[in-house]
C-alpha cells in the first residue's frame, strides 16, 4: 500500500521530503523495523520514539510520521498528534479488522481479568471461535503472546486483531483499562458490547481523582456511538450496584442491559451461598430462571459471573447454556487460586492490588475461615501512593497477622513503600518483612491448623520488578516450595 493511501484518511498534515513510497509494514518500535517499514514517532512517558528516527530509517524505514521536522532523508508525514495518525492509519492498514469482529469490552476497576475469561469460556463452549486479549496475555486459538500492557497501543491491537480476523476468530473479550482509554490507545477499535464491572481507588497516580477515574471509564462507553442500526448494534452492560452506573448512563447513547443482586436490574442474582468450594445463585432475566453453582468463591464472583453472562446473553447464548458453562469452569489463574501441598492449612493466591479487592477476599474468606487469617501484602512502587495506608488499614481489620512486604516496589526504596503502609496498621498485629520471598516462607512456618494465609498483590504475575528490572518471581510456586521445605 502506497503511503498516500494512508495519509489520505488524515484530516491534516504536511510532507517533509515528498515521495510516495510503498509501505510493506507499521511499526512504532524502531527495533522492529524492517525493510518498506512505516514508523510512528510516539512520545512515551520514559522515551520519545523521535529520538529513534534515524534508527528506524537504519532499518529499513521508507516513511516516518511525527510531529515535527526531523533530520532524515525519507518522507515524514507531520502531524498534531502522532498517536491519533497511528490509529487511524493502522486501522485503515488492516482494512479495519473490528469490523468482522465481536467485540466486547470489558472496563472497571476489578474483575476485568475474571470476566474476560468468563465470557470466552462460555462463547467457546457455545461453539464460537474467540480471543482474549488483556492483562495475562493475549490469546486465540492455540496461540498465547506476552503482552506489556493490559491494553496495548492502537497499532499493536489492529495488528492483533488482523491476526484474529485471519485465522477465524469471531468474539474477542478484551480488558479496556482507563490509562488506554485516556491515551487513546482503543481509538479505531469497533466496540459491539462495552461491560463496566465497578469502579474502586486505583490509579489516582495518574488520574488525580476519582472523578477523573470514572470520567476515563466513561470513555469507552461513549465511544460506542449514536445509531441504532439492528445490523450493528452496540450495547451497554452496567453494574447497578455500583453508583458511578448513572454517570455512564448519561455517557452513551446504547441500549443498555443492567446487572445487580442489591438493587432492581435486568439480570439479577438471588439466593446467593458462598462457602469455601464455591458460590451458587439464581440468575434472572425477565421471566427465565436458572440455578447456577460454580467452584469460584465470593460475592465478587459472582458479580463476575453477571457481567460475563449479561455479556454472552446479548452475544445470543441462552441463559441454561450460560449456567452450564459457568458450572464448568476452573476459575482464572491467579484468582483467588488454591495452593495445596497437603498441610493442614489454607494458602490462597490473589491478584487483589486495590483497597477493594483486598477487602472483597479477606471478607470471603472471613465468611468460611475455621481458624485464623494471615495475610502477606505490598504495594507497587511509582503508583498511587494514597492507597498504601488504606490497604495496610483493611489487612490490619479484616486478618488477625498482617506480612508487610515488597510488591513490585519499581524505582521506589521498598522500605519507604512500607512505611507508607504502616501508618495504616494503627497497632494491629503485624510484621514488616522487605523480603517478599521471606515474608511468604514466615507466614507458612507459622500458620496454624486451618489457618488461611492470604498471598496478595501478584496473582499470575511471574515476575518482581526493583530497580526497573525484572526477576522471576511466582507467588504460587514460592509458596508451594516453603510448604514443602517448612511444614513436611
Amino acid at each position: 500500500m502506497h503511503l498516500s493511501k494512508l495519509t489520505n484518511h488524515l484530516p491534516s498534515f504536511t510532507i517533509q521530503n515528498d515521495a510516495d513510497p510503498f509501505i510493506h509494514s507499521l511499526h512504532m518500535d524502531h527495533r522492529e523495523v524492517a525493510a518498506g517499514s512505516l514508523f510512528f514517532c510516539i512520545k512515551g512517558y520514559t522515551v520519545d520514539g523521535h529520538d529513534f528516527a534515524e534508527k528506524a530509517v537504519a532499518n529499513g524505514a521508507v516513511a516516518l510520521v511525527a510531529e515535527k521536522e526531523l533530520d532524515v532523508s525519507v518522507p515524514v508525514v507531520i502531524v498534531r498528534s502522532s498517536k491519533r495518525a497511528m490509529a487511524v492509519m493502522s486501522s485503515f492498514f488492516y482494512d479495519f479488522p473490528t469490523a468482522k469482529l465481536k467485540l466486547i469490552g470489558v472496563t472497571g476497576t476489578n474483575g476485568k481479568t475474571t470476566t474476560t475469561h468468563l465470557i470466552d469460556k462460555i462463547l467457546r463452549d457455545s461453539g464460537r471461535k474467540t480471543g482474549i486479549i488483556g492483562t495475562m496475555y493475549t490469546k486465540y486459538l492455540d496461540k498465547e503472546i506476552p503482552v506489556k500492557n493490559t491494553t496495548p497501543e492502537s497499532l499493536v491491537l489492529q495488528q492483533h486483531f488482523s491476526k484474529m480476523v485471519t485465522e477465524g476468530v469471531e468474539t474477542v473479550a478484551m480488558e479496556v483499562s482507563s490509562h488506554a482509554l485516556v491515551q487513546g490507545r482503543v481509538h479505531g477499535t469497533q466496540f459491539d458490547i462495552a461491560v463496566f464491572t465497578n469502579l474502586s481507588q486505583d490509579h489516582l497516580d495518574f488520574h488525580g481523582t476519582m472523578e477523573n477515574y470514572a470520567q476515563a471509564k466513561g470513555l469507552l462507553f461513549a465511544q460506542l456511538g449514536n445509531g441504532y442500526h439492528p445490523a450493528n448494534q452496540p450495547f451497554a452492560v452496567l453494574n447497578v450496584d455500583d453508583n458511578v452506573h448513572l454517570q455512564l448512563e448519561t455517557m452513551t447513547a446504547a441500549p443498555i442491559l443492567t446487572y445487580g443482586i442489591h438493587r432492581e436490574a435486568d439480570m439479577m442474582a438471588s439466593d446467593v451461598q458462598i462457602d469455601e468450594r464455591g458460590a451458587a445463585f439464581t440468575m434472572t432475566l425477565g421471566e427465565e430462571h436458572v440455578r447456577v453453582t460454580m467452584p469460584m468463591t465470593g460475592m465478587f464472583s459472582v458479580y463476575n459471573a453477571l457481567a460475563a453472562s449479561s455479556a454472552a446473553y446479548l452475544s445470543g447464548v441462552s441463559l441454561q447454556a450460560i449456567a452450564a458453562s459457568l458450572s464448568a469452569t476452573s476459575g482464572v489463574s491467579g484468582r483467588f487460586e488454591r495452593v495445596e501441598v497437603n498441610q493442614p492449612f489454607h494458602v490462597i493466591v490473589d491478584y487483589a492490588h486495590t483497597p477493594d479487592s483486598l477487602e472483597n477476599v479477606l471478607r470471603t474468606i472471613r465468611e468460611f475461615a475455621k481458624g485464623r487469617i494471615s495475610v502477606v501484602v505490598g504495594c507497587g512502587g511509582d503508583r498511587d501512593k494514597t492507597k498504601r495506608p488504606v490497604m495496610a488499614s483493611i489487612a490490619g481489620k479484616l486478618a488477625d497477622y498482617v506480612y508487610l512486604t515488597s510488591d513490585n516496589p519499581r524505582s521506589e526504596d521498598p522500605l519507604a513503600i512500607l512505611q507508607d503502609m504502616e501508618q495504616g496498621m494503627s497497632g494491629s498485629d503485624y510484621k514488616v518483612i522487605v523480603d517478599r520471598k521471606e515474608a511468604i516462607y514466615e507466614a507458612i512456618r507459622h500458620a496454624e491448623t486451618d489457618e488461611v494465609v492470604l498471598i496478595a498483590g501478584k496473582g499470575h504475575e511471574t515476575y518482581q520488578t526493583i530497580g526497573g528490572v525484572n526477576h522471576h518471581f511466582d507467588d504460587r510456586l514460592v509458596a508451594k516450595e516453603a510448604v514443602k521445605e517448612c511444614r513436611t
